[in-house]
């Protein structure tokens, strides 16, 4: 074997790499999404907040959401706020985290490898998922997102490994070891621990942990996980291959079916499979899935893009969506915090504030912000209600009266407190509530870039359709 560089010389010091060095974005993410799912109290709006802070990653969860295999129910979603809605809360964090995991993935190295693990994790998610599901248990998405991370150590050290994976790679090929021989040889350790390793350290759930860790004698979710990586391996060498009829004839004991029907369904996974990895964005890692001749074609990127202009037809539909959602008696808290994506993904705006009266409406408070720049402007966003018509703040909230506050309009005074917090001279500030009794406002700007007309007036139906929403909820008292 031909000698190679050093470098990590133990597990410990390669997941120190992979995590420091080598996917430092994507642990930022995973921090970030992991501290919300965490978090009982987090709302709708923080999830919202980190998925649209990455223009790629809304894109492909809203591709996602409005996929079959995860949106049985066939809703059209426009907004990430709306798939937390229709999909729930987890499984949208879910979402996201996997799309990270898999866009810092695909620019790897070894592209043949890395390629041929992801086609494993995408085809043992599901395969695991059709197994809880064929069970009649609930934790489908769960166990989606366990099989899809449980070889994340395998695909981050052909991604990352350098001249160790090219070692590996000449090792592997030379054919005389099983994998899990060559990787001790080479590295002194199996990628398997690798991925344990690792989703220890990311916190990536105890799911993930315990299919990697492997317990024979258990028969909850993780035991859909191990069966998906079984079979995703055994298909490598034919449906009808010695192992694969081995598998299918463990899936078939394990859900009381007969092996014939098993068989026939595990095939058909491994072209939905195929169709999963597209929608990912990863097309040609759906071709490398052993499956029935099922052709592959990616979807069409511009269908769900984020804009960075002003979308007319995105805003009538994110408006659809908030009226549909109004008559539902949906919470106020995430009909504002659609409207509040409808602002910056539709109308264009660069930041977004919803701020809130107190209850005893004697301040205003940011509630959550959106776009680059929001939520630190939203931190700052609080003002005592002083009662004076000629400041802008406080006349929108006593007398409901929008405002487009630029020099250039010359239209009114009273806006010093307001600009000395956004450090801009050009927003929107627009109330919202009933017409005797605002309750919050509608803060928008580009970050001193003109506005428009156009922005004006659609700033303003987004502000009318959360007091419409308000009008229709009992009392039409502030969210808390």
């Amino acid at each position: 074997m031909n000698s190679i560089s050093p470098g990590p010389s133990d597990l410990s010091e390669w997941i120190a790499r992979i995590r420091g060095c080598d996917m430092p974005v994507f642990a930022r993410t995973v921090d970030a999404l992991r501290r919300i799912i965490g978090d009982e109290r987090a709302s709708a709006s923080a999830l919202a907040q980190v998925i649209l802070k990455d223009a790629s990653m809304t894109t492909k969860v809203l591709r996602l959401a409005n996929s079959a295999y995860f949106n049985q129910a066939q809703q059209g979603i426009s907004t990430v706020s709306r798939a937390i809605v229709v999909l729930g809360f987890d499984p949208v964090a879910q979402l996201a985290l996997s799309v990270a995991l898999i866009d810092a993935l695909l620019g790897g190295s070894l592209r043949s490898r890395v390629n041929l693990e992801m086609a494993r994790s995408f085809h043992a998610a599901v395969q695991a998922r059709w197994v809880v599901q064929r069970r009649g248990e609930q934790q489908g998405e769960q166990v989606f997102i366990a099989a899809l991370l449980s070889r994340v150590g395998e695909m981050a050290f052909w991604c990352f490994g350098g001249e160790h994976a090219q070692a590996l790679e000449r090792c592997m090929k030379q054919g005389e070891m099983r994998e899990e021989e060559a990787q001790q040889v080479v590295l002194g350790f199996s990628l398997r621990h690798l991925s344990a390793g690792l989703v220890r350290e990311w916190k990536l759930g105890s799911l993930a942990a315990a299919a990697i860790e492997g317990d024979a004698r258990s028969h909850g979710p993780e035991w859909a996980v191990v069966i998906g990586n079984r079979l995703a391996r055994a298909s490598e060498d034919g449906w009808d291959s010695i192992g694969a009829r081995r598998v299918i004839r463990e899936a078939a004991d394990y859900l009381g079916l007969p092996p014939s029907v098993v068989s026939a369904e595990v095939i058909a996974n491994a072209g939905e499979a195929a169709r999963v990895a597209a929608f990912f964005g990863a097309p040609e890692v759906g071709r490398a899935i052993p499956s029935a001749d099922v052709s592959v074609v990616a979807p069409e990127p511009e269908a769900l893009a984020v804009p960075s202009a002003p979308d007319a037809a995105l805003q009538l539909r994110i408006l659809q969506d908030l009226a549909a959602m109004s008559l539902e008696r949906a919470a106020i808290a995430d009909i504002l915090q659609l409207a509040a994506e409808g602002l910056v993904r539709g109308v264009g705006c660069e930041r977004v504030v919803v701020a809130l009266l107190t209850r005893d409406r004697m301040h205003l408070r940011g509630k959550f912000g959106l776009g680059s720049g929001g939520e630190a402007l939203c931190a700052q966003f609080s003002f005592s209600m002083e009662g004076d018509p000629e400041d802008v703040i406080d006349d929108a909230l006593d007398s409901g009266t929008a405002s487009w506050v630029d020099p250039a309009r010359v239209e009114r005074g009273g806006t010093e407190r307001l600009c000395a917090v956004t450090c801009c001279e050009s927003g929107f500030i627009v109330p919202f509530g009933l017409a005797s009794r605002q309750i919050g406002v509608f803060y928008a700007d580009r970050n001193g870039r003109g506005l428009d007309e156009a922005s004006w007036r659609a700033v303003q139906h987004f502000a009318l359709q959360a007091s419409l929403a308000v009008a229709l909820c009992e009392g039409g008292g502030v969210p808390n």
